[in-house]
């Protein structure tokens, strides 16, 4: 806690008989700390940004150059963001290949914009989840309702939906994305989504892709999966670890 104005952001002084406050020097650290909770952002992610966004990790050259495209393609949205937040224009990310990069590139994008503004990052299932979380009569008599909390996903700043299109879209879940994505798009509001599926490969009906196409710009991914390679970094790096504690336990005669 702020020793200075004892966590409250404000600190209270007393001039000429009036008594007036401003803003702590923490006030901008506790803004951008309670930002980041509200995110929710996946912890293995925080500390994810654009600038240690890895390029090279892509072994072919097809790879590199189109996640080199996508790359440029959210630099130059996130530099004129203001302009396109005016219009509710959001990001699509897809690639048919999961670990391809886009949750860890939706993330870099959501630090960034945390810094002005208000996100939410929600994964399509958790969103599901909560929704039929709020249908327990002991629990949403204390909780949020549903409607609260489409209301909340409808209003949000920026909303980040990661991995849209990986859920069974049965007729009701189809209708709640309806309501959260129409509601969006006639108040435009940005809505960033990650998706291992084009577009016109989503499972949902004309009413939300057809809004989803409108409100966001389109970016490939490759469909490679970084996350093979750094498994084999990750065991590579084990390997000469150990190869390395032999030789030195040799050398000191272990």
């Amino acid at each position: 806690m702020c020793p200075k104005c004892n966590g409250t952001g404000w600190i209270y002084y007393t001039e000429n008989g009036y008594e007036f406050g401003r803003k702590c020097d923490c006030w901008d650290k506790m803004v951008a700390s309670r930002r980041l909770k509200f995110a929710e952002l996946p912890e293995a992610f925080k500390d994810v940004k654009l600038s240690n966004f890895n390029l090279s990790i892509y072994r072919t050259i097809e790879s590199r150059n189109l996640i080199a495209v996508a790359a440029k393609t959210v630099t130059h949205y996130l530099e004129n963001f203001e302009a396109m937040k005016s219009n509710g224009m959001g990001l699509y990310l897809f690639s048919n290949t999961k670990g391809s990069g886009k949750t860890r590139m939706a993330v870099g994008i959501a630090n960034s914009l945390l810094k002005n503004h208000q996100v939410k990052f929600a994964g399509s299932t958790t969103i599901i989840k909560e929704i039929k979380r709020t249908w327990n009569k002991k629990l949403s008599e204390v909780g949020e309702t549903e409607s609260q909390l489409l209301d909340s996903l409808a209003a949000v700043e920026i909303l980040i939906i990661d991995d849209f299109g990986t859920e069974t879209p049965a007729g009701w879940i189809n209708d709640k994305f309806y309501q959260i994505i129409n509601d969006r798009y006639v108040g435009r509001k940005v809505t960033i989504f990650t998706s291992n599926a084009a577009l016109d490969r989503l499972n949902y009906d004309d009413r939300i892709t057809n809004r989803i196409k409108e409100r966001t710009y389109q970016i490939a991914f490759p469909e490679e999966s970084v996350r093979d390679y750094i498994a084999e970094k990750n065991n590579q790096e084990l390997i000469n670890n150990l190869k390395q504690n032999i030789t030195e336990g040799k050398t000191n005669g272990i």
